[in-house]
């Protein structure tokens, strides 16, 4: 790997007090580190250097303002350093306080053992998992390039930011990096830089122990990314410096640099071995450390030289010049498109514009669609108001039913304002990931669609979309046994359940067209949670609405949808999905033995617990105890709602290859087997 040399007008070189600097975020980590007596000391030591040239010598940011949208976006993909965002965040006159570093890792801290965005000013992601943060960064990269196609006007350039992401060994060893990495490479994310850590340690020791036969400089090439290299990323703070100048000027491909560092570095007993990553170096270590690295206050701990403050807090003045200009530059904008910085405004606040729900679409009561095919005309419905709702699938928008119709994609040269799909490709982690980094982002509203039983690929990054309340919109269909002669590889079983038991996230299962309308509307309203459509691949009658309850009844999350007429229900049906159609015919033939049974569609577990006890009662009164349950889907969990003395009917084995209503049957989702076990619950 050979340094670089870059032909672009250097700024000032490194002074003194530059790696005075560099030595304070090292000697803060370790103490804070310390102090807790748990973290990560050897990252932040190794990186510091490559941390403080980027942070204090090109990331455009506001201390002052964090949340400012052309801001350049950081992430720690490499989360469990996280000492050292929080070093930096506190130099640069971030809303974090030295007593915040101090109670590291602490109940109540704002400085928590991986970052946690929305928790700590200036924490563009939540990181840790390894390999998230990587994906993170690449929607975060898409969405700038969507906002700057769609806003950016000749003379009015109001989108124009890098995302940075430092990144580990570990991070580019997960597969979820790989597969984000390589859509990066073929989009040609040109504003996308990764820092790449590389300490050739990771926990349990060498990574020669199992990341040895490949050239990551090589891998990426082949994606299609700029790759650059640092030979001395502990000391040479001009070089570093160089390549992140050099990755910036060639804006027609992603670029990585690879950093060589030393984990640990400074401590004489611990650097470059896995004893410096996941421990405190102890006290007298530290002490050590803080005297190889020449530092003047060995014995004291959180100490700030006056002198690399002042230069640290030069970042707030600056940061703050950018602003203003960049305000002063959209005020000019906004006179000459006040319609687009209306809509720009709109779009960054997550609001919803006027009449943005007024094409829905209705069927008339008898046809037959599926929900995806229903989903689809909604989504196009929708998009054609919400210019910002943009998103894709895993190789499978003719069968998900997720394109635009009208709009182009995502392509490596696409400069035209019109794509609103992306093709993610097989790669449905990877998917899980960018959207959510689209999120953070913000100014999107951002999808990803694939069959159901293909969310086990994508779960790691559902559960941080549910953590950090992201209003991502999952659409998974072909939602059960009813895919048929795919087999019980395509298949999903025990999908529904496990996804309920994610806290956070609403599980939304609809019974019909107008319900999957319904679904779609009340995804877009919400914004504090993600929301997975769990939608079918064969087709339903639409349910009629003058007989039954309305479906704008799915917002409650369980609704009763018939009750025997002019009698109390002496039984209850509680079904979701296509298994509501079941449900009902089970109830006409209980009807015609004079048996009285209310038929409740449950399509969010979720929504439904977050109704009153009262209307809970009113829905499932307590009086009623003959309950049965019927979901194509693992029974696990059903007991809630069928209580003691109920029948979850579902399927807890795997399916099997042969048409879908044959296995429907075979497996028992007739109104027949719903009937016999209401009667077998009332004798």
């Amino acid at each position: 790997m050979s340094p670089v040399r870059s032909e672009v007008p250097m700024p000032p070189a490194f002074d003194a007090i530059d790696r005075l600097c560099v030595n304070t975020i090292r000697t803060l980590s370790i103490d804070m580190v310390q102090k807790a007596d748990s973290g990560h000391p050897g990252l932040p030591m190794g990186a510091a250097p490559a941390a403080y040239v980027l942070w204090f010598r090109h990331l455009k940011h506001c201390p002052k303002s964090p949340l400012w949208p052309d801001r350049d976006r950081f992430l720690l993909s490499a989360g469990h350093g996280s000492a050292l965002l929080y070093s930096l965040l506190h130099l640069a006159g971030y809303d974090l306080t030295l007593d915040d570093l101090k109670s590291f890792r602490q109940w109540g801290s704002r400085t928590p053992g991986h970052p946690e965005w929305s928790l700590t000013p200036g924490v563009e992601a939540t990181t840790g998992p390894l390999g998230q943060g990587c994906a993170n960064a690449v929607g975060m990269a898409l969405a700038e390039r969507w906002l700057a196609h769609r806003y950016n006007r000749p003379g009015h350039t109001i989108v124009d930011h890098f995302t940075f992401a430092l990144v580990s060994d570990g991070d580019l060893m997960e597969g979820i990096s790989a597969e984000a990495s390589s859509l990066a490479g073929h989009l040609g994310l040109g504003k996308l830089i990764f820092l790449y850590d590389s300490n050739d340690v990771s926990l349990d020791g060498p990574t020669s122990m199992a990341f040895s036969r490949e050239d990551v400089l090589k891998r990426y090439e082949a994606y299609g990314w700029q790759t650059l290299g640092v030979e001395d990323g502990d000391v040479d703070l001009n070089a570093i410096d160089a390549a992140i100048v050099e990755a910036k000027s060639d804006t027609s491909r992603p670029s990585i640099i690879e950093i060589k560092t030393t984990i640990g570095y400074g401590s004489p007993n611990k650097q470059g071995t896995s004893a410096a990553h996941g421990s405190p170096l102890g006290k007298d270590e530290v002490i050590r450390a803080k005297r190889k690295l020449e530092w003047e206050w060995p014995d004291e701990t959180f100490r700030i030289p006056e002198e690399a403050l002042l230069r640290f807090r030069e970042a707030v003045d600056r940061g703050k010049s950018e602003l203003d200009t960049w305000i002063r530059a959209f005020d000019s904008y906004a006179r000459e498109y006040p319609e687009l910085a209306a809509e720009w405004n709109r779009a960054m606040a997550g609001e919803l514009p006027d009449g943005w729900d007024s094409d829905l679409p209705r069927w008339e009561p008898g046809e037959k669609i599926s929900t995806r095919a229903a989903g689809g005309v909604a989504l196009n419905a929708i998009a054609g108001r919400i210019p910002w709702l943009i998103g894709g699938d895993a190789d499978l928008s003719s069968s998900t039913k997720t394109s635009i119709k009208g709009s182009g994609s995502a392509e490596k040269r696409s400069e035209e304002a019109g794509w609103r799909n992306i093709h993610f490709g097989v790669r449905e982690h990877a998917m899980g990931g960018i959207v959510n980094g689209m999120a953070y982002h913000g100014g999107v509203r951002p999808f990803a669609a694939t069959f159901f039983v293909f969310s086990d690929y994508m779960r790691p990054s559902v559960r941080l979309a549910a953590m950090n309340r992201l209003p991502v919109i999952l659409v998974w269909t072909h939602d059960s046994i009813s895919v048929g002669e795919d087999g019980p590889t395509h298949q999903s079983i025990e999908h529904l359940a496990s996804l309920r038991a994610m806290p956070g996230l609403a599980v939304v299962r609809p019974a019909d067209a107008a319900e999957t309308v319904t679904a779609w509307k009340w995804a877009i309203e919400t914004r504090d949670r993600p929301t997975a459509l769990i939608l079918t691949r064969q087709d339903l009658p639409v349910l009629d609405r003058s007989v039954l309850a309305s479906d704008e009844n799915l917002e409650r999350g369980a609704y009763v949808l018939s009750d025997p007429a002019e009698k109390q229900p002496g039984a209850i049906i509680i079904a979701t999905g296509s298994e509501v159609h079941v449900a009902l015919a089970a109830q006409e033939i209980l009807s015609a033995e004079g048996v009285p049974v209310r038929v409740v569609s449950m399509p969010c577990w979720e929504a439904f617990e977050d109704q009153t006890e009262e209307y809970r009662e009113s829905v499932l009164p307590s009086s009623v105890k003959a309950r049965v349950s019927v979901e194509a889907g693992s029974t696990l969990g059903w007991e809630r709602w069928v209580g003691e003395g109920g029948r979850a009917i579902g399927i807890d084995r795997f399916g099997a290859s042969a048409p879908g209503p044959m296995l429907m049957a075979e497996f028992g989702f007739t109104p027949e087997r719903v009937a016999a076990e209401v009667r077998a619950l009332l004798k």
